[in-house]
């Protein structure tokens, strides 16, 4: 037991201390403001889709359709994200808090956290384009489709807001690298020496670089100010999703690989974008940045828990 503990904890440690890093350096002045912003667009826009595109030009056509695991993490994502939406409006008396509790719920870091979690849980990437491929549309269009409803605490949908949405998901540079990379994965082409070296050194800026940006754009302050829903947030977003998930991708036969790759997508911290969104999207900003940096800083706990969880049933 105490090496599968130790497992957890060199799984998760080193991502979290790059990450405590990233919040140093910007509490001591080292990092600015700019910078972040800048990192976090580079990554976003360039680095993360580049190393998707080389992940899913080194897969084969078997591997996209493993087990079913792509048609199971799409149907469970969208079937918890419209359970915390419901279950969002039928407990919270303050109606101006549904949207921006409800997105912080279910819409996890998957692109930047779950990949480096991949890495350094299982030592491989390859589940990461499908599990991206499985939320993040999801992610994008419900997000907007609900903060968009319950801007204000009122019940409308904005059909500019959800046409929006569609041109955005369309505009993914996250998804426009993995739809390159599909070419090379089924037709088995290689990517040419030298531009997969230029690739590769692009694509490894991504996971550094959006740990330290994500450690540095904490703030502790916005959690303090609603705390009941920020924690109730955090418990479904850690715990109860995870908690769904997993036991019925057991029971489906998932292991491995495919276990750590549902624990990632449903049990990373709420996305840093969570916030933008909704505080331009006429919903609380202030829930929703502290729902983003109280599930970052206790998925360092939960996240190792799962992992040990899962190494001591030998399902990892």
């Amino acid at each position: 037991m105490f090496n599968d503990f130790l497992f957890s904890i060199n799984a998760t440690l080193p991502v979290f201390a790059v990450m405590v890093l990233g919040f140093l350096l910007r509490k001591t002045g080292f990092l600015t403001e700019g910078f972040c912003k800048t990192a976090n667009t580079l990554v976003f826009r360039l680095c993360l889709p580049v190393m998707l595109l080389r992940q899913m030009a080194q897969m084969r056509p078997a591997d996209l359709v493993d087990g079913g695991f792509l048609a199971y993490a799409f149907c469970g994502t969208l079937v918890t994200v419209l359970a915390v939406w419901l279950f969002s409006r039928k407990v919270l008396q303050d109606k101006t808090l549904v949207g921006a509790f409800a997105q912080g719920s279910f819409r996890g870091n998957t692109a930047l956290l779950g990949t480096v979690f991949l890495e350094s849980i299982c030592g491989s990437r390859a589940y990461a384009p499908l599990i991206i491929l499985a939320a993040v549309p999801l992610y994008n269009v419900l997000s907007v489709v609900i903060l968009s409803l319950e801007a204000g605490g009122g019940s409308r949908l904005d059909k500019a807001h959800l046409l929006s949405a569609l041109k955005g998901v369309a505009k993914n540079p996250i998804l426009w690298g993995i739809l390159l990379g599909l070419p090379f994965a089924f037709l088995s082409l290689p990517i040419p020496t030298a531009a997969d070296k230029a690739l590769s050194m692009l694509g490894n800026l991504a996971s550094p670089l959006s740990l330290i940006v994500i450690g540095a754009e904490f703030r502790w302050t916005a959690a303090l100010q609603r705390k009941g829903p920020t924690l109730g947030a955090a418990f479904l977003k850690l715990v109860v999703l995870p908690g769904l998930l997993i036991p019925l991708g057991a029971l489906l036969g998932f292991r491995n690989d495919g276990l750590v790759a549902l624990l990632v997508m449903s049990g990373t911290p709420s996305a840093v974008s969570s916030y933008i969104m909704a505080q331009n999207m006429g919903n609380d900003g202030v829930l929703a940045n502290g729902i983003v940096a109280v599930t970052t800083l206790l998925s360092a706990v939960t996240m190792t828990g799962w992992i040990f969880l899962l190494r001591v049933m030998q399902l990892i």
